[in-house]
């Protein structure tokens, strides 16, 4: 080996560690990206850490970040030639999650399928509704459930978000009292319009999401 390779070699390898990550990641955009949180929100923990009541911010019509809240979570990333990626998230603890991962290349047949799923002309039409409207009694939500999803089409990037909750209801005036102790459970879903439309790819994310053998992993690709 010549004094010239010899000095190259360091460099090159160097430059290898640098391009082959870039090349492993460079599947461009996500044909579709799918995913799935739901949050256990007791009295306790309708204060966020940023010190917004929960409630509160719902009544001004936000949309409800489950991920500020103890929770658990399934995204699948899949690519338009057909590999995925499917993470869990377990986050007893705020700031603290729990992530395993698996990868794997759907079949073309499978890859065609979800195609054609994705170009439903009504899966299209689907847009984020407003958050859901608060019945006015309401004492608390003690769960939450988001689905959001990002579609990439020709034109531009679907993207919407649907949010379903369980709230405690009941009055607080001394002739109810029982029912300010132990509420009423009232479930909101400002998704139901589309769930019809919604239910083929919402099946098969809980599919692939359960076939999978996952391990323990780092990254979240799917924030």
């Amino acid at each position: 080996m010549s004094t010239c390779s010899r000095r190259l070699s360091p460099f090159l390898v160097f430059l290898a560690l640098l391009i082959f990550p870039a090349i492993a990641n460079a599947q461009g955009q996500p044909l579709l990206q799918i995913s799935r949180s739901r949050a256990s929100l007791d009295d306790q923990s309708n204060m966020m850490s940023s010190g917004r009541n929960v409630y509160d911010a719902t009544l001004r019509g936000q949309q409800l970040d489950v991920r500020q809240y103890p929770n658990s979570s399934a995204c699948v990333l899949v690519y338009p030639n057909g590999k995925y990626i499917v993470e869990k998230r377990d986050e007893h603890s705020v700031g603290h999650p729990k992530m395993k991962s698996a990868e794997g290349t759907l079949t073309p047949d499978d890859l065609q399928r979800l195609k054609a799923m994705l170009d439903d002309q009504e899966l299209i039409k689907v847009r984020t509704p407003p958050a859901p409207e608060l019945p006015p009694d309401t004492q608390a939500i003690r769960e939450a459930e988001r689905l959001d999803v990002q579609i990439s089409r020709a034109a531009d990037l679907q993207q919407f978000t649907l949010t379903k909750e369980r709230v405690k209801t009941g009055t607080t005036n001394a002739v109810s009292s029982s029912a300010s102790l132990t509420g009423m459970d009232t479930y909101l879903d400002n998704g139901a319009q589309y769930k019809k439309t919604l239910a083929p790819l919402v099946k098969w994310f809980d599919e692939l999401a359960k076939k999978n053998k996952f391990t323990d992993a780092k990254s979240q690709l799917c924030q």
